[in-house]
Protein backbone atom coordinates (compact mmCIF):
# COMPACT_ATOMS: atom_id res chain seq x y z
CA UNK A 1 0.00 0.00 0.00
CA UNK A 2 3.06 1.80 -3.54
CA UNK A 3 4.19 4.94 3.30
CA UNK A 4 6.61 2.44 18.34
CA UNK A 5 7.84 2.67 21.51
CA UNK A 6 11.25 4.21 21.69
CA UNK A 7 14.29 2.05 21.93
CA UNK A 8 15.81 -0.63 19.73
CA UNK A 9 13.55 -2.98 17.84
CA UNK A 10 14.30 -6.61 17.21
CA UNK A 11 12.35 -6.86 13.95
CA UNK A 12 9.40 -9.07 13.20
CA UNK A 13 11.01 -12.44 13.83
CA UNK A 14 13.95 -13.35 15.99
CA UNK A 15 14.69 -16.77 14.55
CA UNK A 16 15.55 -17.98 11.04
CA UNK A 17 13.38 -20.13 8.86
CA UNK A 18 15.03 -23.49 8.35
CA UNK A 19 16.00 -24.54 4.84
CA UNK A 20 16.01 -28.13 3.68
CA UNK A 21 19.25 -29.77 4.57
CA UNK A 22 20.54 -26.96 6.76
CA UNK A 23 20.76 -26.47 10.44
CA UNK A 24 20.64 -23.33 12.51
CA UNK A 25 23.42 -20.81 12.16
CA UNK A 26 25.43 -19.37 9.33
CA UNK A 27 24.21 -21.50 6.42
CA UNK A 28 20.54 -20.72 7.01
CA UNK A 29 21.23 -17.06 7.53
CA UNK A 30 23.39 -16.83 4.41
CA UNK A 31 20.63 -18.43 2.37
CA UNK A 32 18.18 -15.95 3.86
CA UNK A 33 20.43 -13.04 2.94
CA UNK A 34 20.64 -14.36 -0.61
CA UNK A 35 16.85 -14.59 -0.71
CA UNK A 36 16.41 -10.90 0.06
CA UNK A 37 19.25 -9.93 -2.30
CA UNK A 38 17.82 -12.02 -5.12
CA UNK A 39 14.33 -10.66 -4.62
CA UNK A 40 15.56 -7.05 -4.60
CA UNK A 41 17.67 -7.71 -7.71
CA UNK A 42 14.68 -9.18 -9.57
CA UNK A 43 12.53 -6.22 -8.53
CA UNK A 44 15.21 -3.74 -9.63
CA UNK A 45 15.66 -5.36 -13.04
CA UNK A 46 11.93 -5.58 -13.76
CA UNK A 47 11.22 -2.01 -12.63
CA UNK A 48 14.20 -0.59 -14.53
CA UNK A 49 12.94 -2.22 -17.71
CA UNK A 50 9.49 -0.80 -17.05
CA UNK A 51 10.93 2.72 -16.65
CA UNK A 52 12.84 2.35 -19.93
CA UNK A 53 9.55 1.39 -21.57
CA UNK A 54 7.90 4.45 -20.02
CA UNK A 55 10.07 6.51 -22.37
CA UNK A 56 10.32 4.11 -25.33
CA UNK A 57 6.66 3.16 -25.81
CA UNK A 58 5.13 6.68 -25.89
CA UNK A 59 7.95 7.86 -28.16
CA UNK A 60 7.36 4.92 -30.50
CA UNK A 61 3.66 5.79 -30.72
CA UNK A 62 4.41 9.47 -31.30
CA UNK A 63 6.93 8.93 -34.10
CA UNK A 64 4.78 6.33 -35.85
CA UNK A 65 1.36 8.00 -35.49
CA UNK A 66 2.11 11.66 -34.70
CA UNK A 67 -0.93 11.65 -32.40
CA UNK A 68 -0.81 12.73 -28.75
CA UNK A 69 -4.32 11.34 -28.32
CA UNK A 70 -3.27 7.87 -29.44
CA UNK A 71 -0.20 8.10 -27.21
CA UNK A 72 -2.44 8.81 -24.22
CA UNK A 73 -4.74 5.96 -25.21
CA UNK A 74 -1.83 3.54 -25.21
CA UNK A 75 -0.86 4.62 -21.68
CA UNK A 76 -4.48 4.22 -20.55
CA UNK A 77 -4.71 0.74 -22.05
CA UNK A 78 -1.62 -0.33 -20.12
CA UNK A 79 -2.38 1.21 -16.72
CA UNK A 80 -6.08 0.33 -16.47
CA UNK A 81 -5.50 -3.45 -16.69
CA UNK A 82 -2.53 -3.03 -14.35
CA UNK A 83 -4.69 -1.58 -11.57
CA UNK A 84 -7.74 -3.79 -12.17
CA UNK A 85 -5.91 -7.10 -12.54
CA UNK A 86 -3.64 -6.33 -9.59
CA UNK A 87 -6.75 -5.88 -7.43
CA UNK A 88 -8.25 -9.17 -8.66
CA UNK A 89 -5.04 -11.23 -8.68
CA UNK A 90 -4.61 -11.46 -4.91
CA UNK A 91 -6.45 -14.79 -4.48
CA UNK A 92 -4.39 -16.31 -7.32
CA UNK A 93 -1.12 -15.09 -5.80
CA UNK A 94 -2.08 -16.53 -2.41
CA UNK A 95 -3.21 -19.85 -3.87
CA UNK A 96 -0.54 -20.48 -6.52
CA UNK A 97 2.30 -18.88 -4.56
CA UNK A 98 4.01 -15.55 -5.29
CA UNK A 99 7.20 -17.11 -6.66
CA UNK A 100 5.35 -18.99 -9.39
CA UNK A 101 3.20 -15.96 -10.25
CA UNK A 102 6.23 -13.65 -10.38
CA UNK A 103 8.19 -15.85 -12.79
CA UNK A 104 5.26 -16.67 -15.08
CA UNK A 105 3.98 -13.08 -15.36
CA UNK A 106 7.47 -11.71 -16.01
CA UNK A 107 7.90 -14.22 -18.85
CA UNK A 108 4.49 -13.24 -20.23
CA UNK A 109 5.45 -9.56 -20.02
CA UNK A 110 8.74 -10.26 -21.81
CA UNK A 111 6.97 -12.07 -24.64
CA UNK A 112 4.32 -9.35 -25.01
CA UNK A 113 6.83 -6.48 -25.05
CA UNK A 114 9.08 -8.32 -27.51
CA UNK A 115 6.08 -8.82 -29.78
CA UNK A 116 5.86 -5.07 -30.46
CA UNK A 117 9.17 -4.66 -32.35
CA UNK A 118 8.74 -8.08 -33.97
CA UNK A 119 5.27 -7.32 -35.30
CA UNK A 120 6.40 -3.86 -36.40
CA UNK A 121 9.34 -5.34 -38.32
CA UNK A 122 6.97 -7.78 -40.06
CA UNK A 123 4.55 -4.98 -40.95
CA UNK A 124 1.75 -6.58 -38.91
CA UNK A 125 1.44 -4.09 -36.03
CA UNK A 126 -1.85 -2.22 -36.40
CA UNK A 127 -2.87 0.29 -33.74
CA UNK A 128 -5.68 -1.88 -32.31
CA UNK A 129 -3.23 -4.77 -32.05
CA UNK A 130 -0.75 -2.50 -30.24
CA UNK A 131 -3.47 -1.58 -27.73
CA UNK A 132 -4.19 -5.27 -27.14
CA UNK A 133 -0.51 -6.07 -26.62
CA UNK A 134 0.09 -3.25 -24.11
CA UNK A 135 -3.08 -4.30 -22.28
CA UNK A 136 -1.53 -7.78 -21.89
CA UNK A 137 1.67 -6.16 -20.57
CA UNK A 138 -0.26 -4.15 -18.00
CA UNK A 139 -2.38 -7.12 -16.97
CA UNK A 140 0.78 -9.22 -16.44
CA UNK A 141 2.77 -6.51 -14.65
CA UNK A 142 0.15 -6.03 -11.93
CA UNK A 143 0.28 -9.57 -10.49
CA UNK A 144 4.06 -9.71 -11.06
CA UNK A 145 4.69 -6.57 -9.01
CA UNK A 146 2.28 -7.76 -6.33
CA UNK A 147 3.95 -11.19 -6.10
CA UNK A 148 7.41 -9.69 -5.60
CA UNK A 149 6.06 -7.31 -2.99
CA UNK A 150 4.41 -10.01 -0.85
CA UNK A 151 7.64 -12.07 -0.77
CA UNK A 152 9.49 -9.28 1.06
CA UNK A 153 8.46 -10.32 4.60
CA UNK A 154 9.43 -13.96 4.05
CA UNK A 155 12.80 -12.89 2.64
CA UNK A 156 13.31 -10.62 5.67
CA UNK A 157 12.36 -13.43 8.02
CA UNK A 158 14.78 -15.85 6.41
CA UNK A 159 17.65 -13.36 6.57
CA UNK A 160 16.88 -12.19 10.14
CA UNK A 161 16.41 -8.67 8.80
CA UNK A 162 14.06 -6.27 10.65
CA UNK A 163 10.92 -5.73 8.61
CA UNK A 164 11.40 -1.94 8.44
CA UNK A 165 14.89 -2.48 7.02
CA UNK A 166 13.65 -4.94 4.38
CA UNK A 167 10.80 -2.67 3.30
CA UNK A 168 13.22 0.27 3.33
CA UNK A 169 15.60 -1.57 1.01
CA UNK A 170 12.65 -2.45 -1.20
CA UNK A 171 11.73 1.25 -1.33
CA UNK A 172 15.31 2.19 -2.18
CA UNK A 173 15.25 -0.36 -5.00
CA UNK A 174 12.05 1.09 -6.44
CA UNK A 175 13.32 4.68 -6.25
CA UNK A 176 16.69 3.80 -7.75
CA UNK A 177 14.98 1.99 -10.61
CA UNK A 178 12.91 5.08 -11.35
CA UNK A 179 15.77 7.52 -10.90
CA UNK A 180 18.13 5.56 -13.17
CA UNK A 181 15.69 3.88 -15.53
CA UNK A 182 14.01 7.01 -16.88
CA UNK A 183 17.19 8.84 -17.94
CA UNK A 184 18.67 5.56 -19.21
CA UNK A 185 15.55 5.08 -21.30
CA UNK A 186 15.82 8.60 -22.68
CA UNK A 187 19.47 8.13 -23.67
CA UNK A 188 18.79 4.70 -25.15
CA UNK A 189 15.85 5.93 -27.22
CA UNK A 190 17.79 8.99 -28.39
CA UNK A 191 20.77 6.93 -29.52
CA UNK A 192 19.23 3.69 -30.77
CA UNK A 193 15.52 4.34 -31.18
CA UNK A 194 12.38 3.34 -29.27
CA UNK A 195 12.24 -0.24 -30.56
CA UNK A 196 15.63 -0.92 -28.99
CA UNK A 197 14.26 0.37 -25.69
CA UNK A 198 11.37 -2.10 -25.93
CA UNK A 199 13.80 -4.95 -26.63
CA UNK A 200 15.76 -3.95 -23.52
CA UNK A 201 12.51 -3.91 -21.53
CA UNK A 202 11.66 -7.44 -22.72
CA UNK A 203 15.16 -8.63 -21.78
CA UNK A 204 14.78 -7.11 -18.31
CA UNK A 205 11.52 -8.98 -17.72
CA UNK A 206 13.13 -12.24 -18.83
CA UNK A 207 16.13 -11.65 -16.56
CA UNK A 208 13.82 -10.89 -13.61
CA UNK A 209 12.03 -14.20 -14.15
CA UNK A 210 15.40 -15.98 -14.24
CA UNK A 211 16.55 -14.29 -11.02
CA UNK A 212 13.40 -15.33 -9.18
CA UNK A 213 13.80 -18.90 -10.40
CA UNK A 214 17.52 -19.22 -9.59
CA UNK A 215 18.34 -16.77 -6.79
CA UNK A 216 15.47 -17.42 -4.39
CA UNK A 217 15.95 -20.42 -2.08
CA UNK A 218 14.03 -23.56 -2.76
CA UNK A 219 10.78 -23.52 -0.82
CA UNK A 220 10.43 -19.74 -0.73
CA UNK A 221 7.23 -18.24 -2.06
CA UNK A 222 5.19 -21.40 -1.77
CA UNK A 223 1.44 -21.07 -1.30
CA UNK A 224 0.50 -20.48 2.33
CA UNK A 225 -2.21 -22.66 3.89
CA UNK A 226 -5.65 -21.16 3.43
CA UNK A 227 -6.92 -19.00 6.25
CA UNK A 228 -10.18 -17.11 6.51
CA UNK A 229 -11.01 -14.17 8.79
CA UNK A 230 -12.64 -15.49 11.90
CA UNK A 231 -11.40 -19.06 11.32
CA UNK A 232 -8.29 -20.39 13.05
CA UNK A 233 -5.40 -20.91 10.60
CA UNK A 234 -5.12 -24.56 11.52
CA UNK A 235 -8.82 -25.28 10.94
CA UNK A 236 -9.05 -28.05 8.35
CA UNK A 237 -12.56 -27.33 7.09
CA UNK A 238 -13.58 -29.48 4.11
CA UNK A 239 -13.37 -27.88 0.70
CA UNK A 240 -10.99 -25.20 -0.56
CA UNK A 241 -12.63 -21.76 -0.86
CA UNK A 242 -13.25 -20.64 -4.43
CA UNK A 243 -11.85 -17.53 -6.12
CA UNK A 244 -14.68 -15.14 -5.24
CA UNK A 245 -14.78 -16.31 -1.64
CA UNK A 246 -11.01 -15.76 -1.40
CA UNK A 247 -11.37 -12.28 -2.85
CA UNK A 248 -14.20 -11.56 -0.43
CA UNK A 249 -11.99 -12.65 2.46
CA UNK A 250 -9.61 -9.86 1.52
CA UNK A 251 -12.43 -7.32 1.74
CA UNK A 252 -13.64 -8.78 5.03
CA UNK A 253 -10.15 -8.58 6.52
CA UNK A 254 -9.65 -4.98 5.40
CA UNK A 255 -13.02 -4.00 6.82
CA UNK A 256 -11.90 -5.29 10.22
CA UNK A 257 -8.59 -3.37 10.20
CA UNK A 258 -9.27 0.33 10.89
CA UNK A 259 -5.58 1.27 10.69
CA UNK A 260 -5.09 -0.31 7.25
CA UNK A 261 -8.27 1.33 5.99
CA UNK A 262 -7.10 4.70 7.30
CA UNK A 263 -3.74 4.23 5.59
CA UNK A 264 -5.39 3.31 2.27
CA UNK A 265 -7.74 6.29 2.34
CA UNK A 266 -4.95 8.67 3.31
CA UNK A 267 -2.53 7.38 0.65
CA UNK A 268 -5.31 7.39 -1.94
CA UNK A 269 -5.97 11.10 -1.34
CA UNK A 270 -2.27 12.00 -1.34
CA UNK A 271 -1.76 10.01 -4.56
CA UNK A 272 -4.52 12.04 -6.19
CA UNK A 273 -2.93 15.30 -5.00
CA UNK A 274 0.54 14.18 -6.13
CA UNK A 275 -0.84 13.25 -9.55
CA UNK A 276 -2.47 16.68 -9.81
CA UNK A 277 0.81 18.37 -8.90
CA UNK A 278 3.04 16.33 -11.23
CA UNK A 279 0.80 16.18 -14.29
CA UNK A 280 -0.75 19.67 -14.30
CA UNK A 281 0.19 22.10 -11.53
CA UNK A 282 3.99 21.80 -11.75
CA UNK A 283 4.10 22.02 -15.57
CA UNK A 284 1.74 25.02 -15.56
CA UNK A 285 3.88 26.72 -12.90
CA UNK A 286 7.05 26.01 -14.93
CA UNK A 287 5.51 27.53 -18.06
CA UNK A 288 4.01 30.61 -16.40
CA UNK A 289 7.04 31.34 -14.22
CA UNK A 290 9.39 31.23 -17.20
CA UNK A 291 11.54 28.50 -15.65
CA UNK A 292 10.66 26.11 -18.45
CA UNK A 293 10.60 22.30 -18.59
CA UNK A 294 14.10 22.05 -17.13
CA UNK A 295 12.63 23.18 -13.81
CA UNK A 296 10.32 20.17 -13.79
CA UNK A 297 13.21 17.77 -14.30
CA UNK A 298 15.42 19.54 -11.78
CA UNK A 299 12.85 19.68 -8.99
CA UNK A 300 11.69 16.11 -9.42
CA UNK A 301 15.25 14.88 -9.89
CA UNK A 302 16.34 16.47 -6.62
CA UNK A 303 13.27 15.05 -4.88
CA UNK A 304 14.08 11.56 -6.18
CA UNK A 305 17.73 11.76 -5.16
CA UNK A 306 17.01 12.91 -1.61
CA UNK A 307 14.22 10.32 -1.33
CA UNK A 308 16.83 7.63 -2.02
CA UNK A 309 19.00 9.08 0.74
CA UNK A 310 16.04 9.08 3.12
CA UNK A 311 15.14 5.51 2.18
CA UNK A 312 18.70 4.34 2.82
CA UNK A 313 18.72 5.98 6.24
CA UNK A 314 15.30 4.53 6.99
CA UNK A 315 16.46 1.06 5.97
CA UNK A 316 19.19 1.24 8.60
CA UNK A 317 17.42 3.09 11.41
CA UNK A 318 13.63 3.05 10.94
CA UNK A 319 13.17 -0.01 13.16
CA UNK A 320 14.67 1.98 16.07
CA UNK A 321 12.56 5.13 15.58
CA UNK A 322 9.06 5.97 16.84
CA UNK A 323 6.88 5.08 13.88
CA UNK A 324 3.98 7.48 14.20
CA UNK A 325 6.13 10.56 14.80
CA UNK A 326 8.45 9.73 11.89
CA UNK A 327 5.53 8.90 9.60
CA UNK A 328 3.64 12.14 10.06
CA UNK A 329 6.82 14.21 10.08
CA UNK A 330 7.74 12.70 6.71
CA UNK A 331 4.36 13.59 5.25
CA UNK A 332 4.58 17.09 6.76
CA UNK A 333 7.87 17.64 4.90
CA UNK A 334 6.86 16.20 1.54
CA UNK A 335 3.23 17.32 1.35
CA UNK A 336 2.00 20.90 1.71
CA UNK A 337 5.37 22.72 1.35
CA UNK A 338 5.72 21.75 -2.33
CA UNK A 339 2.35 23.28 -3.14
CA UNK A 340 2.96 26.39 -1.05
CA UNK A 341 6.40 27.21 -2.45
CA UNK A 342 4.98 27.10 -5.98
CA UNK A 343 1.98 29.22 -4.97
CA UNK A 344 4.34 31.83 -3.49
CA UNK A 345 6.17 32.09 -6.85
CA UNK A 346 9.43 31.60 -4.96
CA UNK A 347 12.80 31.67 -6.76
CA UNK A 348 14.09 28.44 -8.25
CA UNK A 349 16.66 27.84 -5.52
CA UNK A 350 13.88 27.89 -2.90
CA UNK A 351 11.76 25.47 -4.93
CA UNK A 352 14.69 23.08 -5.25
CA UNK A 353 15.40 23.31 -1.51
CA UNK A 354 11.78 22.56 -0.57
CA UNK A 355 11.62 19.60 -2.97
CA UNK A 356 14.94 18.29 -1.59
CA UNK A 357 13.71 18.38 2.02
CA UNK A 358 10.40 16.85 0.98
CA UNK A 359 12.10 14.02 -0.86
CA UNK A 360 14.20 13.19 2.18
CA UNK A 361 11.08 13.03 4.35
CA UNK A 362 9.26 10.84 1.85
CA UNK A 363 12.05 8.27 2.01
CA UNK A 364 10.90 7.24 5.49
CA UNK A 365 7.28 6.59 4.51
CA UNK A 366 7.33 3.34 2.54
CA UNK A 367 9.42 1.38 5.09
CA UNK A 368 6.85 2.19 7.77
CA UNK A 369 3.83 1.61 5.53
CA UNK A 370 5.21 -1.71 4.32
CA UNK A 371 6.08 -2.92 7.80
CA UNK A 372 2.60 -2.09 9.12
CA UNK A 373 0.87 -3.93 6.30
CA UNK A 374 3.10 -7.00 6.55
CA UNK A 375 2.75 -7.18 10.34
CA UNK A 376 -1.04 -6.90 10.39
CA UNK A 377 -1.95 -9.14 7.43
CA UNK A 378 -1.69 -12.95 7.78
CA UNK A 379 0.63 -14.44 5.20
CA UNK A 380 -2.16 -16.47 3.60
CA UNK A 381 -4.04 -13.21 2.89
CA UNK A 382 -1.09 -11.07 1.80
CA UNK A 383 -1.74 -11.28 -1.92
CA UNK A 384 -5.41 -10.38 -1.91
CA UNK A 385 -5.22 -7.76 0.86
CA UNK A 386 -2.20 -5.96 -0.64
CA UNK A 387 -3.67 -6.20 -4.14
CA UNK A 388 -6.94 -4.66 -3.04
CA UNK A 389 -5.19 -2.03 -0.94
CA UNK A 390 -2.84 -1.01 -3.75
CA UNK A 391 -5.69 -0.74 -6.25
CA UNK A 392 -7.76 1.41 -3.88
CA UNK A 393 -4.77 3.62 -3.10
CA UNK A 394 -4.10 4.10 -6.84
CA UNK A 395 -7.74 4.71 -7.76
CA UNK A 396 -7.44 8.50 -7.55
CA UNK A 397 -4.32 8.83 -9.72
CA UNK A 398 -6.16 8.98 -13.08
CA UNK A 399 -8.45 11.68 -11.63
CA UNK A 400 -5.67 13.94 -10.34
CA UNK A 401 -4.84 15.56 -13.66
CA UNK A 402 -8.48 15.91 -14.68
CA UNK A 403 -9.47 17.63 -11.43
CA UNK A 404 -6.40 19.88 -11.42
CA UNK A 405 -6.88 20.95 -15.03
CA UNK A 406 -10.52 21.88 -14.51
CA UNK A 407 -9.75 23.68 -11.25
CA UNK A 408 -6.92 25.77 -12.76
CA UNK A 409 -9.17 26.76 -15.66
CA UNK A 410 -11.89 27.84 -13.23
CA UNK A 411 -9.95 29.46 -10.38
CA UNK A 412 -6.36 30.05 -11.51
CA UNK A 413 -3.07 28.40 -10.53
CA UNK A 414 -2.26 30.03 -7.18
CA UNK A 415 -5.66 29.33 -5.51
CA UNK A 416 -5.54 25.70 -6.63
CA UNK A 417 -2.00 25.28 -5.28
CA UNK A 418 -3.06 26.77 -1.94
CA UNK A 419 -6.11 24.50 -1.81
CA UNK A 420 -3.97 21.49 -2.68
CA UNK A 421 -1.47 22.31 0.07
CA UNK A 422 -4.27 22.73 2.61
CA UNK A 423 -5.86 19.43 1.56
CA UNK A 424 -2.52 17.66 1.85
CA UNK A 425 -1.90 19.09 5.32
CA UNK A 426 -5.36 18.21 6.63
CA UNK A 427 -5.24 14.71 5.15
CA UNK A 428 -1.80 13.77 6.45
CA UNK A 429 -1.67 15.54 9.80
CA UNK A 430 -5.09 16.16 11.30
CA UNK A 431 -6.05 12.63 10.28
CA UNK A 432 -3.33 11.45 12.67
CA UNK A 433 -5.45 12.55 15.62
CA UNK A 434 -7.83 9.67 15.03
CA UNK A 435 -7.39 6.82 17.55
CA UNK A 436 -6.61 4.06 15.03
CA UNK A 437 -3.24 5.64 14.20
CA UNK A 438 -2.02 4.74 17.69
CA UNK A 439 -1.93 1.12 16.49
CA UNK A 440 1.18 2.05 14.47
CA UNK A 441 3.27 1.88 17.61
CA UNK A 442 1.49 -1.08 19.16
CA UNK A 443 2.11 -3.44 16.23
CA UNK A 444 5.85 -2.87 16.26
CA UNK A 445 7.75 -6.13 16.15
CA UNK A 446 4.61 -8.25 15.73
CA UNK A 447 5.36 -10.72 12.97
CA UNK A 448 3.62 -13.61 11.30
CA UNK A 449 4.39 -16.08 14.05
CA UNK A 450 2.37 -14.13 16.58
CA UNK A 451 -0.58 -13.67 14.21
CA UNK A 452 -0.45 -17.08 12.61
CA UNK A 453 0.16 -19.99 14.95
CA UNK A 454 0.10 -23.54 13.71
CA UNK A 455 0.86 -24.41 10.10
CA UNK A 456 1.66 -20.87 9.03
CA UNK A 457 4.55 -20.67 11.45
CA UNK A 458 6.17 -23.94 10.41
CA UNK A 459 9.49 -23.90 8.58
CA UNK A 460 9.31 -23.81 4.81
CA UNK A 461 10.80 -27.29 4.62
CA UNK A 462 7.75 -28.81 6.27
CA UNK A 463 5.14 -27.22 3.98
CA UNK A 464 3.85 -29.02 0.98
CA UNK A 465 4.47 -27.55 -2.48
Amino acid sequence: MTAPATGPATGPVAEPVAEPGTGPGGSSRERGARALTGLLAATAVALTGTRVSTVALPWFVLVTTGSATQTGLVAFCEMTPYVVVKALAGPLVDRAGPRRISSSTDLLSAAAVAAVPLLHALGLLSFPLLLAVVAVVGAARGPGDLAKHVMVPEAAERGRVPLERATGLSGVTERLSSTLGLPAGGILVALLGPLTGLVVNAACFALAALLVALALPRGMGRPAPAVSPGRPPGDASPGEPGYWRRLGEGFVFLRGEPLLLAVIVMVGITNLLDAALNTVLLPVWAERSGNGPAAIGLSNGVLGATAIAGSLLAAGAAHRLPRRAVFFTGFLLVGAPRFLVLAADAPMWAVVAVFAVGGFGSGFLNPILGAIAFERVPRALLGRVNGLGDALAWAGIPLGGLVAGAAVAAFGLAPVLLAGGAAYFLTTNLAGLRPEWREMDRTRGRGFREREPGPLSEPAASRGG
